[in-house]
């Protein structure tokens, strides 16, 4: 009996390192601390964070973005996103780039772009933005201080997405293309339900290099119909 008791505890014990062990992937992954193919990719090319490869694959199926658009990014920090779009929208183009965090210097040396240490809901008229007509294209990878409970974080997101969505007249023009990060939840799947029609046409994505643990998705709208 005795020697069946140590059996079953040390089968515990197992059980429980092993669970310890995928418990602290999950935590690096969340953290992203994990260097996986797409980090070692986005390195290796000069990105500046393995998102690029998620607004490529959105472009790539949904021509978001032409040469000579004027874009603005919404959260753009560190940057990815500015690269690929200032090279998509070319020396006739525009890329705007807002974010509370400080400007990336690393970005500064690209011609057609400019960025702005603000909050997007901050902007009272496009010329604090150094423009003077409403935007092509808004793309927004933007996402909330997190805090690891599921349920704030998913309130916190769509609160960003909702926001986005009031400001939109005022920054995208007719028949213009939106990019938005959401964390999915039945409320923030309810919004973009009644708000669907604000578009020609309107898409869910999960793109192939998002994380398998991440809830996140993109919402992607063509036409805008001001």
């Amino acid at each position: 009996m005795r020697l069946l008791d140590v059996r079953n505890s040390s089968k515990k014990k197992c059980y429980n390192c092993v669970n310890f062990y995928k418990y602290k992937v999950v935590c690096r992954f969340m953290g992203f601390k994990v260097k996986d193919h797409y980090f070692k990719k986005a390195k290796k090319e000069n990105y500046l964070a393995r998102s690029i490869y998620k607004l490529d694959e959105i472009d790539s199926k949904y021509k978001i973005l032409r040469k000579g658009d004027q874009v603005v990014d919404l959260g753009y920090h560190p940057g990815s996103w500015v690269q690929y779009t200032s090279k998509k929208v070319g020396d006739s183009g525009k890329v705007v780039g807002i974010d509370i965090k400080p400007i990336n210097n690393k970005l500064t040396s690209l011609n057609n772009v400019s960025l702005f240490e603000k909050s997007i809901f901050d902007v009272n008229v496009l010329e604090d933005l150094g423009v003077d007509q409403i935007f092509d294209v808004v793309i927004s990878d933007m996402a909330p201080n997190t805090t690891g409970i599921r349920s704030v974080d998913q309130d916190r997101s769509l609160n960003l997405v909702e926001e986005v969505f009031r400001i939109l007249p005022d920054f995208l023009k007719p028949g213009g293309n939106f990019v938005i990060k959401v964390f999915d939840s039945h409320q923030a799947q309810t919004f973009l339900k009644q708000n669907k029609n604000l578009f020609n046409e309107f898409h869910h994505l999960k793109p192939k290099s998002t994380r398998s643990v991440s809830k996140e998705f993109f919402a992607i709208g063509k036409g805008y119909k001001a």
